[in-house]
């Protein structure tokens, strides 16, 4: 019998529990799990166990003997999905909907069970407001109640569009979450040859000022190129207190960014540096050139923060070279005479640091070389850095968004 605790209706960033039970003693087994995404892509996982004395197998401290991964990891069905499509990253756009997880427990080709999990993004309560016109495209999540509470930013980047995924989770956890896409979105350029900074600080103003914010202040989420974007958001508009920088470069990326009459160009790149790693994708790591050394025009003075920062690092980023982006923005808040900051290294993750329990996404592609890149991570050393540091970024926002809900628990 296939066992799921504590049930099978779960957010997609808890773990659940598998038992295995009324086997034969020492009976070598398989369990297989599979989910398609929003784009009809299957992601599958399989992992091979042996029975206990008692005909029992406990996914929490029997290891895997062989499959996607090996050894113990209670989540591993999860975390080691694999696509069926090579270079797929695992797409959900729509948070409203859930994702629908089957796990097979078989024996010698034979089903002995199976049972289908609902992974959800939203709570109970929690409500979703999508906001499109001609001045910024978001999706709010609010959480239950009547507030108000501390507002947070969410500036992903993989496309452009909005994370919904990441922001509901977050919002879950008391917190309005304003998830906002700033190129690629239907209402939006597709393929931007500049970013404007008004466009972020209307984005600001909205959530600073909604109803259900408790101000003044709020938080900023980011990843990759998030990152540089919150750093410049940090740095020049007001009503900045907590921000989380993801794998993200100290200078501005890409393509210029404007903001009033100052405009700051990209950083440089240098193509000889491009690997082909004879795989059937490139490794771009030390494509971006140290922004410090050449072009320093394009580094974020992110000294005229009065933020706090909590700066993350995964040290196998295959996308660019995050660990020394990190020490290089610790660095110049010392040497401006500041501490309003804190460095978390994960040492074997990549690039694509998500929720918990997302499968791991180790190569895809990338729009700015046009190809399919490396991403880096190891995948047990990768998940278990995702479950530490979504404990750490609702942390870092209730101390300093000044919480008073910090006892908010979303009831599934």
């Amino acid at each position: 019998m296939l066992n799921v605790l504590p049930g099978l209706r779960s957010s997609f960033d808890q773990p659940v529990h598998f038992k295995v039970t009324g086997l034969i003693p020492k009976q070598t087994v398989e369990l297989h799990s599979k989910l398609t995404d929003d784009k009809g892509i299957t992601f599958q996982a399989r992992a091979i166990y042996s029975a206990d004395i008692h005909g029992e197998i406990d996914l929490e401290t029997c290891p895997s003997i062989g499959g996607s991964f090996t050894g113990t990891q209670a989540m591993g069905l999860f975390t080691s999905m694999k696509s069926d499509v090579l270079h797929h990253k695992l797409s959900k756009r729509d948070a409203s909907t859930p994702v629908f997880v089957d796990v097979e427990l078989i024996s010698n080709g034979q089903v002995l069970g199976k049972e289908t999990l609902e992974r959800r993004f939203m709570a109970d309560g929690v409500r979703k407001v999508p906001l499109e016109n001609d001045k910024i495209a978001c999706t709010i999540f609010l959480p239950p109640g009547p507030g108000p509470f501390p507002g947070v930013l969410d500036v992903y980047i993989y496309g452009g569009g909005m994370n919904e995924l990441r922001a509901s989770l977050l919002a879950n956890k008391g917190f309005v979450v304003m998830a906002l896409a700033y190129y690629g979105h239907k209402v939006l350029p597709k393929a931007p040859n500049t970013l404007d900074l008004e466009y972020f600080e209307k984005a600001v103003t909205l959530l600073r000022t909604h109803p259900k914010v408790k101000g003044p202040d709020i938080g900023i989420l980011s990843i990759s190129k998030g990152g540089d974007l919150a750093l410049a958001m940090s740095a020049f508009l007001p009503g900045i207190a907590a921000t989380v920088f993801i794998n993200g470069c100290i200078a501005n990326t890409q393509i210029p960014l404007h903001y009033k009459d100052m405009v700051i160009p990209p950083t440089k790149h240098d193509i000889s540096k491009v690997v082909d790693t004879g795989y059937g994708f490139l490794d771009v790591r030390d494509v971006t050139v140290d922004p410090t050394i050449e072009n320093k025009t394009s580094v974020i003075p992110i000294e005229r923060a009065s933020c706090h920062f909590m700066f993350v690092a995964s040290e196998d980023d295959r996308n660019w070279n995050s660990g020394l982006f990190v020490e290089q923005a610790a660095q110049r808040l010392r040497d401006h005479g500041k501490e309003n900051f804190e460095v978390i290294r994960y040492h074997k993750a990549g690039h694509f640091l998500e929720v918990p329990y997302m499968p791991h996404c180790p190569t895809a592609f990338h729009p700015l070389p046009g190809a399919v890149v490396a991403f880096g991570g190891e995948p047990h050393a990768h998940a278990e850095a995702q479950v530490d540091l979504w404990k750490r970024v609702p942390e870092f926002f209730k101390k300093h968004l000044n919480n008073d809900h910090s006892d908010f628990k979303a009831m599934l």
